[in-house]
């Protein structure tokens, strides 16, 4: 029998993860960054940079792909033929570039470790929902392609051209989180470079 439950209870999930952003940039706004070596703060910048823009560009291309088609059937073509869970992974990567640009480490580990728990939780729910729901077939999909890493190698393309949603093109909104995200770091930066915001604590790297 289906497990129409998934579905409503992953907004839970969402929601949990959007509270846990908005205590993570409070934090963030009270805590200082490591004073700056000039190549690593670059380096740091740059990285984190390409690393949002490959997040919203791989969200985007993943969402061609199951927008409007997520809870009517298995898609298993694209980038969900190398990773169930692309979507989720670009998120991480978007999450670790977020968190490159506090000019920390150690607040990009936290950031990373933080989101990959919350993501674990979600992909193991709708492991169980798909699981239920597709039966065999989504047995045999996860016995070959990766939970959250991608395996190139597995690459398959779908007979179809996939653009066919326009549900799927207005979910390219999602991108303006990481760049909201990205200017809301610059902004505790600018307040604490001018004493607008308390430094309680400085990281150690």
């Amino acid at each position: 029998m289906n497990d129409i439950r998934s579905p409503f209870i992953q907004i839970y999930r969402i929601n949990a993860l959007r509270i846990s952003g908005g205590i993570a940039f409070c934090m963030l706004a009270i805590t200082s960054a490591p004073p700056p070596l000039p190549l690593v703060s670059v380096m740091l910048e740059l990285l984190g940079t390409l690393a949002i823009f490959v997040a919203i560009a791989g969200r985007g291309w993943s969402l061609l792909y199951i927008g409007g088609r997520k809870n009517s059937e298995l898609v298993t073509t694209g980038p969900y033929s190398v990773t169930r869970n692309p979507l989720y992974f670009f998120s991480l990567v978007g999450i670790a570039g977020i968190g490159a640009q506090t000019g920390s480490l150690l607040s990009m580990a936290m950031l990373v470790l933080a989101a990959w728990f919350a993501f674990d939780m979600a992909m193991r729910g709708e492991d169980a929902y798909l699981g239920s729901r597709y039966g065999g077939s989504f047995d045999n999909y996860r016995a070959c392609v990766p939970r959250l890493v991608p395996n190139l190698s597995l690459w398959r393309e779908c007979e179809d051209v996939p653009l066919r949603s326009a549900k799927a093109i207005g979910s390219l909104r999602d991108g303006i989180v990481f760049l909201g995200a990205w200017i809301a770091i610059e902004l505790i930066r600018a307040g604490q470079a001018g004493d607008l915001l308390p430094v309680v604590w400085t990281l150690p790297v």
